[in-house]
């Protein structure tokens, strides 16, 4: 992103003069000061992206303040400015922290040239300090089936476009790995591809999150922060379960989707940014518009060009490529060398539901192979599966009793059908109050919303009370 807020600290009134007019054309906004003890004042209240300093100054020299600032986080980027200058002068600035050393007189080409380079750092740097952060996982779409070739055309499609993608499907099927390819076979490969995940981050933060925040605009808020929008600009930004964040939120999205504008929060400059959206959701965006949970515009917006992403039950000739990856991925991770899957396991997955999608049977794995150990065919009982279990004619029996409580057999039921039954039972207990149902359940009150829509979402009847008050 292009630099905002310069400072100049020159004694010489010309050279203030000139290079306030230069920087200010170009509009950046530009403080001017003429001793080392202003400089620091200015400095101490507010935040500057770049300062020119000249070294002789009448105050001192400017290498006091250069050592000042290399121990601050967030200091701006240093230019020295001097017309007496030596090789062991540029040498001890650029030690000390000075992002480039100018000899005076300067051309305003000069000048141009280090900013943009300057500009061009930064957003690399910050780049680097989140993807640091990241939990960068494998990005490669397994499986030959026909759902997934269809979804494979679609990448091809739309990827080398300016499109905004809206990638659905269950949780666990892997949603994020499509944005991934389309990132890659897109003309913004070399550029950030920056994730949100939506549903992780707190109401409070996610505005921040999304378009960064000014020193001091909130408790906690110590130096300027650049928002995931300024880091993807120039590349692509996901926006992973979107259907998570708030109305209000929604709305400026909108503006950044439609006008590429934002704000930081607690800042009144607007910043633009070129930033491709690609956005994914485990619910059902047509039936949260008709609820008013989410914005029809902004749903039109997103839905430009839709991809669904299958569930592995719809894929099911999948499993056995998914399977073996999964296999190697964690012998290498744990360093645990199996022979592979029996012909028992295999049949297993095959007959097994797959509640959890591809992540369920990522997690399935890695749990056998460590219990196999070495040398060893992982076996059902390392799968935590039997053959009886996986047959889709041997499902279950669930006995419901009155008021959504669950009366077990002597057969397995589903975990999901008895979190289903107990929160159904809490909400009748709790006359509706989702507040006190989800204080008593122990789980957050975020959380149990989200359950409620999956269920209606599902065609579960819930009672109108639980949309009462108490929240």
């Amino acid at each position: 992103m292009p630099f905002e807020k310069i400072l100049i600290l020159d004694d010489e009134p010309i050279v203030c003069r000139t290079l306030q007019s230069q920087l200010r054309r170009k509009r950046y906004n530009v403080a001017t000061s003429n001793t080392l003890a202003e400089a620091e004042r200015i400095l101490a209240a507010d935040h500057f992206d770049m300062l020119f300093m000249d070294l002789r100054l009448p105050d001192g020299d400017g290498t006091e303040l250069l050592e000042k600032l290399s121990h601050q986080q967030d200091s701006p980027f240093i230019v020295v400015m001097t017309g007496y200058a030596t090789v062991e002068s540029a040498v001890n600035c650029m030690r000390l922290g000075a992002f480039d050393y100018i000899i005076k007189p300067f051309s305003n080409s000069q000048i141009e040239i280090t900013i943009r380079k300057a500009e061009q750092y930064h957003h690399i740097l910050n780049v680097a300090r989140f993807f640091a952060k990241e939990d960068v996982s494998d990005t490669e779409i397994i499986g030959d089936s026909p759902a997934i070739g269809k979804v494979k055309e679609l990448i091809a499609r739309v990827a080398r476009t300016q499109a905004t993608v809206l990638i659905q499907g269950e949780s666990g099927t892997g949603k994020e790995l499509i944005a991934n390819e389309i990132h890659k076979q897109s003309n913004r490969a070399g550029a950030p591809f920056i994730r949100v995940n939506c549903a992780a981050i707190s109401e409070t933060l996610i505005e921040s999150e999304f378009f960064g925040h000014e020193k001091g605009a909130f408790t906690g808020a110590t130096a300027r922060r650049e928002g995931r929008f300024e880091l993807a600009d120039g590349g692509t930004i996901l926006l992973d379960e979107i259907s998570e964040i708030s109305l209000g939120l929604q709305a400026k999205l909108l503006r950044v989707l439609q006008e590429n504008q934002f704000e930081r929060v607690g800042g009144n400059t607007t910043l633009q940014v070129d930033v491709r959206v690609l956005a994914t959701t485990n619910r059902n965006l047509v039936k949260s518009v008709e609820r008013g949970d989410f914005r029809e515009d902004l749903y039109y917006r997103l839905n430009v060009f839709p991809i669904h992403n299958p569930a592995l039950r719809e894929r099911r000739e999948d499993i056995p490529l998914l399977a073996r990856a999964f296999v190697d991925k964690a012998g290498r991770k744990h360093g645990v060398k199996v022979k592979g899957l029996s012909t028992a396991s295999m049949e297993c997955l095959l007959g097994h539901d797959w509640p959890g999608n591809v992540r369920e049977l990522q997690n399935m794995i890695e749990r056998a192979v460590i219990m196999t150990g070495n040398d060893r065919l992982i076996e059902p009982l390392a799968l935590g599966l039997s053959n009886q279990e996986s047959q889709p004619d041997a499902a279950p029996t669930v006995h419901s009793a009155s008021h959504g409580t669950l009366i077990l057999s002597d057969e397995i039921v589903p975990l999901e059908e008895i979190e289903r039954a107990c929160i159904l039972n809490a909400l009748r207990v709790c006359g509706g109050n989702r507040t006190h149902a989800a204080k008593a359940l122990g789980i957050a009150l975020r959380t149990l919303r989200n359950k409620i829509r999956d269920y209606r979402d599902s065609g579960v009847d819930v009672p109108e009370s639980a949309d009462g008050g108490g929240e």
